[in-house]
């Protein structure tokens, strides 16, 4: 059985979820229906999942990227989710680890602020001991000088000490496109961009779904004994297509982060603070980058667009100003940013962040499964838990006994080092990438991607056929030739967003490849005038929301058709290679 996870060969995938009824049919590509369609695959099911727009385009591509314990639910005596994430956080370490890195973060103690020093090491110490926090990773606490020798950039005033301890910084977007993948490994139907416009009943119960391909506009009905909406933000909507949305309701609120050059606020390592009027925000540092947030605000708009606010760019910039006096933070100095939503389950009486982040399960009458609310952290959980109901509902309904969850057991693709450390795995592939003149740090870069599937990418590139490219050029060649052929990448915006980053993190890059990931991929991909003018549309759409927050910014591509029709790839490239902006730096500021 072909278990690759192709563009391409999406229209077949669509086909063989509706030719033959499947177990279980996920509604929603986000890490929480990525994980369902996993666990359930794992277990022997018949599963079929399909997402409106891209994986990972709602909340799971746009959260803090923090895999973490959660220090702040101690404080509102949520014990059990605390032990719950903490074990979850070591166990995704060791199943993906080159996605889930272990990074130190401080919590500076001031006078009248969120946390005592004496109850900060209470709390650490508690922290530690329920969520089973290995020895070299245990809470440290420092005394006023040692935390400024640590971080010099803290206020100093009322500083009393700090807390020292670790989270697990992420990749939300390439971690529920590794989750996917090993759904897809284990027999899994996937496609994206593919949307259930209604229900199909029979007897009252709900049986299936009119999926509808977002890019041809074709139909399929898809049958399914169960059907699970895992739609994140989206699931209140999948619920009045049941007729079902009664009861209990999501409270949607946004979150939003903003990425600067590190040395505009070089911090030494990442931190969590106190904000004036009680929050508290990170700052972190990633790639040469710096990125802060969250904020927690009710929304109520559209959800596809939660845009950035002027108000939300002042809250985190004098946030920031506030905790390190000295750096100064501009408006200008702002190079991206996003905004997520949170799919809480409404609490009255509470505001969003005394909102518990527990998920819940609904059942509607038709039968219609839905979880809601939850963390990027707890995803495997609640996997867990939702396949498990599942399965007692096909045995008790023709007899059928499913083997228990083994998402705990095996490594995500990507993070199977066959018995090396992750430090061996990755000096054995920097040996393999230096035969082919790539450098070490591009190849570090290449892992903290694809893993050891790295060594596709690598394949590709022996098997070119013409030898005479620049390094870079093949690099990025076989980089969107794998996306498109392994991981299911439609548009420019699916490759440069959510399957690298660049685009938050890597500006200057993303300008320079516009025209080559344009040029390679309307070639990959058969893309004609029209579509090709659809794509540098949607391009545009989402450079303006992940760049326009940096103020007066306004980015217009170059409008030359013929330019990017016939963009040379190779001159782009072998720029690149040699540090200079392409011709398609096309960006008019």
């Amino acid at each position: 059985m072909d278990t690759s996870l192709s563009a391409k060969m999406r229209t077949r995938y669509l086909q063989d979820m509706s030719a033959n009824k499947l177990d279980v049919l996920v509604i929603g590509g986000g890490i929480t229906g990525a994980g369902i369609a996993w666990d359930a695959s794992c277990r022997g099911m018949s599963v079929g999942l399909v997402e409106m727009n891209d994986f990972a385009s709602g909340t799971s591509g746009r959260s803090t990227k923090l895999i973490h314990g959660g220090l702040r639910y101690l404080k509102q005596g949520e014990i059990g989710l605390v032990r719950e994430v903490g074990s979850e956080r070591a166990l995704l370490h060791r199943s993906a680890p080159h996605l889930v890195e272990p990074i130190p973060m401080l919590l500076p103690i001031y006078k009248k602020g969120t946390y005592g020093y004496f109850a900060s090491c209470v709390g650490l110490y508690l922290y530690d001991w329920l969520a089973g926090v290995k020895r070299s990773e245990r809470r440290k606490m420092f005394r006023r000088e040692s935390t400024l020798a640590i971080e010099p950039l803290f206020r100093k005033e009322g500083l009393k000490g700090s807390g020292y301890y670790y989270e697990y910084r992420t990749d939300d977007a390439r971690l529920t496109v590794e989750v996917v993948k090993s759904a897809r490994a284990k027999g899994a139907h996937i496609a994206n961009y593919a949307k259930v416009q209604e229900f199909i009943y029979r007897g009252g119960k709900v049986a299936g779904a009119q999926v509808e391909d977002q890019l041809s506009g074709e139909t399929y009905a898809i049958y399914a004994k169960k059907i699970i909406n895992a739609a994140g933000p989206w699931v209140d909507q999948v619920r009045l297509k049941d007729n079902s949305l009664k009861g209990k309701q999501l409270l949607l609120t946004k979150g939003v982060h903003l990425v600067v050059d590190h040395a505009k606020l070089p911090v030494r390592q990442a931190a969590y603070f106190d904000v004036p009027g009680g929050r508290m925000i990170f700052a972190i540092p990633r790639e040469g980058k710096t990125y802060i947030g969250t904020t927690d605000t009710v929304y109520k708009g559209a959800i596809e667009t939660p845009g950035i606010t002027e108000e939300d760019r002042r809250y985190l910039i004098d946030a920031v100003n506030h905790a390190f006096p000295d750096a100064g933070l501009k408006p200008s100095d702002i190079e991206s940013g996003w905004a997520g939503l949170r799919p809480l389950v409404r609490e009255e009486g509470k505001g969003p962040s005394e909102i518990s982040r527990k998920d819940e399960l609904f059942i509607s009458d038709s039968g219609l499964i839905t979880i809601a609310g939850g963390k990027l952290t707890g995803f495997r959980r609640m996997a867990e838990k939702v396949v498990n109901f599942a399965a007692r509902q096909l045995q008790d309904a023709d007899g059928t006994i499913y083997p228990p969850c083994t998402t705990d057991r095996v490594p995500i693709s990507g993070g199977d080092l066959n018995g090396l450390t992750y430090a061996e795995a990755q000096e054995k592939l920097i040996k393999q990438g230096e035969s082919l003149g790539i450098r070490p740090d591009d190849v570090r870069s290449l892992m903290t991607r694809y893993g050891t599937d790295t060594l596709e990418l690598f394949k590709r590139i022996r098997a070119a056929s013409d030898k005479t490219e620049a390094v870079g050029f093949r690099l990025l060649r076989a980089e969107i030739e794998y996306s498109i052929e392994c991981e299911m990448t439609m548009s420019a915006v699916d490759f440069l967003l959510r399957r690298t980053g660049w685009m938050l993190f890597d500006r200057p890059k993303t300008e320079r490849v516009i025209a080559s990931v344009m040029s390679l991929m309307g070639e990959y991909l058969e893309w004609d005038h029209e579509e090709v003018d659809r794509q540098w549309e949607l391009l545009q759409d989402q450079l303006q929301a992940a760049w326009g927050v940096a103020e007066g910014s306004r980015m217009e591509l170059a409008a030359a058709p013929t330019d990017r029709e016939n963009a040379n790839a190779n001159d782009a490239a072998s720029e690149e290679e040699a540090g200079h902006p392409s011709a398609m730096s096309a960006m008019n500021r």
